[in-house]
């Protein structure tokens, strides 16, 4: 397990622990974070499992995959550094990672 911060756009911390090898979203959904909707269940459907990331996280990742860029244009107020959350594993690495929840999911 890793321990994972939910940053609310009002500055509010939320930790979770999370599992190695789930996805953030089915984690952060577990835990109860407010603002991860996930309403399509991590099919990449909908876009409410938007979250902001790091630099450095976003940049560890790899390029985003072209399905889901092509979702994130629908998203409401995308930023350099946004993600699907239905679409990253959880890794060791990211322990002490901060996942911020865009204001628009609140």
């Amino acid at each position: 397990m890793v321990r994972i911060a939910f940053v609310q756009p009002d500055g509010r911390r939320e930790e979770a622990e999370a599992e190695v090898g789930e996805t953030l979203m089915s984690q952060a959904k577990a835990a109860g974070i407010d603002g991860i909707v996930a309403e399509c269940g991590g099919s990449m459907v909908c876009g409410t499992c938007h979250v902001y990331l790091g630099r450095e996280l976003f940049d560890s990742l790899g390029p985003v995959p072209e399905m889901e860029a092509d979702m994130l244009e629908y998203v409401i107020d995308p930023q350099p550094c946004s993600r699907l959350s239905c679409q990253i594993r959880v890794t060791a690495e990211m322990e002490g990672a901060e996942v911020g929840i865009p204001h628009s999911q609140r």
